[in-house]
């Protein structure tokens, strides 16, 4: 069966080209106009990935995000933005979005980036689906442990000393992958490899978002900053 598609954009151009282009590509598109017709259209029928232009009337694609986010809906969501800020960026991170494209943007960017979310949403349901509320401790067998951090892959839970971590699926995934590599330094076209499936070029600043967006959740006052830049190769954890 073909993967379905809920594609939310404003721009009739846009949305006519893109769900073209994706169908031919052989997804099975629902296209709309707007968040409203977005929000009703996935808890009629809800889709395996959803598409959403963040600047869109009424409803827009960051509200859209918060509101399934918020009723549970873990479906990954790639938005599309013609904001290029990193706060802009970090804001559609922080709704609850998987991923994002800039506009304008290549339609191939587009494909790479939902193959990725695709087979990471297929991969992680091979693991149980609803698993019991547990401390660290009462994990300990499955538990990855680096730098002052747990992480419990098969429940996709972290933490930081006692703190549970709040982490989307991309942000667990990059920590992961830092985690079981602590200390040595990884370039970025090893992490978009291993994380996204694609490397988006040295242009990209996909990964620095992911990275600045995972440091504010993982750092506190007085304490040691676990993920540090390696100026010109990538990055690494480890506690100075």
């Amino acid at each position: 069966m073909p993967h379905t598609v809920l594609l939310a954009e404003d721009d009739r151009a846009i949305r006519n080209a893109l769900e073209r282009a994706l169908t031919l590509e052989g997804y099975q598109v629902t296209a709309v106009a707007d968040g409203v017709e977005a929000l009703a259209q996935a808890h009629r029928t809800p889709p395996d990935v959803l598409v959403l232009d963040v600047m869109m009337p009424g409803i827009d694609g960051l509200q859209v995000c918060r509101v399934l986010r918020a009723e549970g809906d873990r479906t990954p969501i790639l938005m599309l933005t013609a904001l290029v800020e990193t706060q802009d960026r970090i804001a559609g991170l922080d709704a609850g979005a998987d991923d994002y494209v800039v506009k304008p943007f290549d339609v191939e960017e587009v494909f790479a980036r939902l193959r990725a979310l695709l087979r990471r949403t297929s991969e992680a349901n091979g693991a149980p689906v609803d698993v019991p509320k547990q401390t660290p401790e009462t994990t300990s067998g499955r538990l990855i442990e680096a730098a002052g951090l747990r992480m419990d892959p098969q429940a996709r839970r972290a933490w930081r000393g006692a703190r549970e971590l709040e982490l989307t699926r991309t942000e667990f995934e990059l920590l992961e992958l830092l985690v079981r590599n602590a200390g040595i330094v990884l370039d970025h076209s090893t992490i978009y490899d291993r994380i996204w499936g694609y490397d988006f070029g040295p242009g990209s600043k996909n990964l620095a978002v992911y990275v600045g967006y995972l440091r504010r959740k993982l750092d506190d006052p007085g304490m040691p900053q676990l993920i540090h830049t390696v100026r010109g190769v990538g990055y690494v954890l480890r506690e100075d």
